[in-house]
C-alpha cells in the first residue's frame, strides 16, 4: 500500500445497487491516509444515505449545490483541490452526462471543473454495460484520458449473467494507487522472480528454504504500477498475485530481478517412495548434486541493453560476498541484506538492503516495508540505465 498521506480523493457514488461497496473502498482510502470528499447523486442516496459516508469520510457529503453548504463554489473548491477523482459506481447515465459535458448535478458539476487523474468505475445491467451507446461514451471518456477500470462478470442484481459488476473495492483501490503512480517504465518489459525453490527427496518431503516471497511480490507490483509490463516468476508462498502482471518471454526483458531464493543444490536420487525410518541407523547422509545456476547464465547471455539485478542473502561478510556474486554472475546491480533478524529479510515485511553496483558504488536503504524498498530500488535501477 502506497502513502496517501495528504491526498485529496473526490468519492463520486451514483445510483447504482453497487454504491454500498463504495463505503468499503472510502474505508480503505481513508485507511491510507488519504482526505476523502464524497459527492452523492439524489438516486445514490437511495442505497445509501449520506450520513454512513459523511461519518467514515469525516467531511460532509456534497450532494445539491446549494443546500448542503454555504459556499457556492464548494464543488469549485473540492475540484481544485482533489489529487484523483474516483467514481464507483458509475451509471450509464453519470456516464453519459460526463461524456457530453452535462452539469445538471453537484457530481456532474463538480467532474467538469476537475483537473487531476479520474478513474470511471462502470456497473450497470450486462446488455446496458454492451450498448453501442454506453461503450461509445466510455470511448470518448477514454480518449479525453480518463482511466475506465472494466467491471467484473458474474450473476448481477438483476440475475444477468456476464459483464456489469462493479470489481471488489480493494482491486479499485489498488488501481486508485497505480493510476497516481509515475509511470518511469512505461514501454519496458520486467522479469521478477520470488519465493523459495522446493527440491523433492521423496514423494512426502523436500528440501526448501525460507524465503516468502514478499520482497519479489513487492517489486513487481511496484514495477507494474510504474507502467512495467511485468513477469512474475514465483516459487510456493502464501500471496496473493499482484494485480495486472502479464506474462512475457524471458529473453524479451528489459530488467531482470532475481529475488527468489533458488536452491543451490538438489538431492542427486530422489526416491520414488517414502524413505522410512530405519530404527537401525541413526544418521541419514543425502547425496546432493548441483543445480544450474540460472542467474549466471542469464548473466552470460545479458544484452548491452538489459540491466540484470540479483540479491544476496548473507549471514557474516555482506559487501565482500555481494560483490563476488556480482563480479561472478555479471550482474549490474545486486541487493544484499543481512538474514536471521525477525524484522529483516525472510518472511518479515520490512527489510534493510544494501544496493552495490557496477560501476563501484552502492547506497543503503534503511529499515522499511518492502513495498517502499522495492520502489527505491527501482528508482536506482532506472538512474543507472540512464
Amino acid at each position: 500500500m502506497m502513502d496517501l498521506q495528504n491526498k485529496n480523493i473526490l468519492l463520486g457514488v451514483s445510483g447504482g445497487i453497487a454504491a454500498y461497496k463504495s463505503v468499503e473502498l472510502l474505508r480503505l482510502l481513508k485507511k491510507a491516509g488519504a482526505d476523502v470528499n464524497v459527492i452523492m447523486t439524489d438516486s445514490a442516496q437511495k442505497f445509501v444515505g449520506k450520513t454512513t459516508f459523511e461519518v467514515l469520510s469525516e467531511n460532509s457529503v456534497l450532494s445539491d449545490l446549494f443546500l448542503d453548504t454555504q459556499s457556492s463554489v464548494k464543488h469549485i473548491e473540492l475540484a481544485a483541490g482533489a489529487d484523483a477523482a474516483i467514481i464507483a459506481p458509475a451509471t450509464a447515465n453519470t456516464i453519459a452526462k460526463f461524456a457530453h459535458g452535462l452539469a445538471d448535478d453537484a457530481l456532474s458539476t463538480t467532474l467538469l471543473a476537475v483537473t487531476c487523474p479520474v478513474m470511471v468505475c462502470p456497473s450497470m445491467n450486462t446488455d446496458m454495460y454492451q450498448n453501442i451507446r454506453v461503450q461509445r461514451n466510455l470511448d470518448i471518456l477514454e480518449k479525453d484520458g480518463w482511466v475506465i477500470l472494466d467491471p467484473d462478470s458474474g450473476i448481477l442484481a438483476c440475475k444477468t449473467v456476464g459483464a456489469g459488476r462493479l470489481p471488489d473495492p480493494w482491486f479499485i483501490f489498488d488501481r486508485v494507487e497505480a493510476m497516481l503512480v509515475k509511470k518511469d517504465l512505461k514501454g519496458k518489459n520486467i522479469l521478477v522472480s520470488a519465493g523459495p525453490t522446493v527440491e523433492p527427496l521423496d514423494p512426502v518431503r523436500f528440501i526448501s528454504n525460507h524465503s516468502s516471497g514478499k520482497m519479489g511480490y513487492s517489486i513487481a507490483r511496484a514495477a507494474e504500477r510504474r507502467g512495467g509490463m511485468v513477469t512474475l516468476v514465483s516459487g510456493p508462498v502464501s500471496l496473493d498475485a499482484p494485480v495486472a502482471v502479464e506474462c512475457i518471454l524471458v529473453h524479451q526483458a528489459d530488467i531482470i530481478v532475481k529475488v527468489a531464493a533458488v536452491a543451490d543444490y538438489k538431492p542427486m536420487d530422489p526416491k520414488p517412495r517414502k524413505i522410512k525410518k530405519n530404527e537401525n541407523d541413526k544418521d541419514l547422509s543425502i547425496l546432493m548434486t548441483q543445480n544450474p545456476d540460472i542467474l549466471k547464465l542469464l548473466g552470460k547471455k545479458k544484452t548491452k541493453d538489459q540491466f540484470l539485478v540479483g540479491f544476496a542473502a548473507e549471514t557474516d561478510d555482506l559487501e565482500k560476498n555481494a560483490l563476488l556474486k556480482m563480479e561472478k554472475k555479471n550482474l549490474d546491480m545486486i541487493a544484499a541484506n543481512i538474514v536471521g533478524s525477525s524484522d529483516s529479510g525472510f518472511k518479515a515485511d520490512t527489510n534493510k538492503v544494501k544496493l552495490f553496483f557496477r560501476d563501484g558504488s552502492s547506497f543503503d536503504i534503511p529499515l522499511m516495508a518492502k513495498d517502499k524498498v522495492a520502489d527505491i530500488l527501482i528508482d536506482k535501477v532506472i538512474e543507472k540505465m540512464g
